[in-house]
């Protein structure tokens, strides 16, 4: 996706490099609220599939949103007894703000989260995140609706799914095939990058992120799952499924007025070695030329019905001056957006100007065509005008790509020096202060530090004097609370009406 500012700011995808280093590669988040029973089973069958499949260091974290019950506390036990188990506290609900939260301040190269019901098989856990490791991807989902996932749900759920997807695929042209399944990673660089755009809190956190991540160009990895519905879910379906609609409605608008920053998140034309083989063909030229002529169709057709319209009233020559007129300035708009993949505001009134030069050569060639077919008959047929503009317009149609590509929308990117920008965490990005012993991680922008391997831990009998120290442990001996109380900056974080 290219736009008048500036060209992609993540770098290009590399594999995490395999050797040994302190940093876990993978961050599994469980977000949770009152789940006082089903935490804990869950936290040691995920601890115990990890430690038995998973090659690198892993970390579980518990993203507390406000629990009322006695979560807190077998999060704290969990984190004293587990090294590879971590806890976070927030003060207020929405799995969105948790996985925000928790993603924003990890360090480890490769994030994900699931659901505290472990619906999905964790067999699909490692082909969830090996694309991600390697660089071939950039986000990855489970899918329960791809052909070969096994599911079992019932027919009331199954039902809203996929209502749900096909709204998204008719209003937000969404390709990716499941929303909602609570499975889902993405590399870190992304995450700092993405998350600032994602505004919504709640369940509609991951179609958002999913969304924006899509219209930027990022890689989307999908893997079937097998997936059993949890009969004990405590998700309200009404209330959720109408904050998603209203979540789609605000996201389409954004999109549709070009509001987004999302060249912030394109990753840079060429980072596949087989980008740099293709000779002599512009960058962009065939996804243009498709754009073009959908626009065009459409342009022709919005045109031959309003030179009909103005044709009862007024001459042949102002009733196609006034149709090319109004259906010339659509088109650049479409074009624009569409075809030339122009965000914003900037520049809209030139290429608009510019568009209207355009339209004038394309008048002249319309309006000279009218005037031949006039000189060789007196009273030309209605349909004998309308088959010599289209002829018209098809010569004008291809001059106009023409000069739409070379002087409207020219690609700036092939003459600009060639520079890798490393996003940022920008001012608008969400921040959080906390408080507890936890330790400054260290930001990497656009790389990471070597990909650990997990290293076995050494069984230590009850009189083994090595001295080591866990979650929470000071080193004078003596036990704090490890539990980490995240405090949100941002205002609209301690919205009351915002739904788990």
């Amino acid at each position: 996706m290219r736009t008048d500012s500036s060209p992609g700011t993540l770098p290009a995808r590399e594999h995490l490099p395999a050797t040994d280093a302190g940093t876990p590669v993978l961050d599994v988040v469980i977000p949770v609220y009152n789940e006082e029973k089903d935490l804990q089973p869950c936290v040691l069958r995920l601890h115990e599939h990890l430690k038995r499949t998973f090659p690198y260091a892993f970390r579980i974290t518990i993203a507390d949103n406000a629990s009322i019950d006695t979560t807190p506390q077998v999060a704290a036990r969990l984190e004293s007894e587990i090294p590879e188990v971590k806890s976070f506290r927030l003060e207020q609900k929405g799995r969105g703000r948790a996985l925000r939260t928790v993603w924003s301040a990890s360090d480890a190269p490769i994030l994900a989260y699931m659901d505290v019901d472990l619906s999905t098989d964790l067999n699909a856990l490692l082909p969830l995140v090996a694309p991600l490791i390697s660089g071939h991807s950039d986000l990855a989902i489970g899918s329960r609706l791809a052909r070969s996932s096994r599911v079992v749900r019932g027919a009331k759920r199954e039902f809203i799914s996929r209502t749900y997807n096909l709204i998204l695929r008719g209003s937000l042209q969404a390709r990716f095939s499941d929303a909602q399944c609570g499975f889902k990673a993405i590399r870190r660089d992304v995450a700092q990058a993405l998350l600032p755009m994602v505004e919504d809190t709640g369940w509609f956190f991951d179609t958002e992120m999913l969304v924006l991540a899509e219209r930027a160009g990022l890689r989307i990895h999908e893997v079937p799952v097998d997936w059993v519905d949890d009969p004990n879910s405590t998700v309200h379906i009404v209330k959720t499924a109408t904050e998603d609609l209203k979540g789609v409605w605000r996201v389409g608008k954004a999109l549709a007025s070009g509001s987004l920053p999302l060249d912030r998140v394109t990753r840079p034309f060429g980072d596949d070695p087989r980008d740099r083989d293709i000779k002599d063909v512009p960058k962009g030229l065939a996804r243009q030329l498709v754009g073009f002529c959908v626009v065009g169709g459409l342009s022709t057709l919005f045109y031959l019905v309003l030179y009909s319209a103005f044709r009862q009233f007024s001459g042949s020559q102002i009733a196609n001056a006034l149709a090319l007129l109004v259906s010339a300035v659509a088109n650049t708009a479409a074009n624009r957006r569409l075809t030339f993949g122009v965000r914003g505001r900037g520049g809209a009134v030139r290429h608009q100007a510019q568009g209207l030069v355009v339209f004038a050569i394309g008048l002249a060639l319309t309006s000279g065509s009218l005037a031949a077919l006039n000189a060789a008959s007196s009273d030309p047929a209605h349909s004998t005008e309308l088959a010599v503009l289209v002829a018209a317009n098809l010569a004008a149609t291809v001059l106009r790509f023409l000069l739409f590509r070379a002087w409207v929308f020219p690609d700036r990117g092939d003459s600009a020096e060639e520079s890798t920008v490393v996003a940022v965490n920008t001012p608008s990005s969400p921040t959080y202060s906390t408080v507890g012993a936890m330790p400054r991680h260290t930001q990497h922008h656009g790389s990471y530090g070597p990909l650990p391997h997990r290293q076995p831990q050494p069984q230590q009998g009850p009189y083994d004097t090595t001295t080591q120290f866990r979650a929470g442990e000071a080193a004078d001996g003596t036990w704090r609370d490890a539990t980490m109380r995240l405090q949100p900056v941002r205002p609209h974080d301690t919205d009351p009406r915002d739904p788990r």
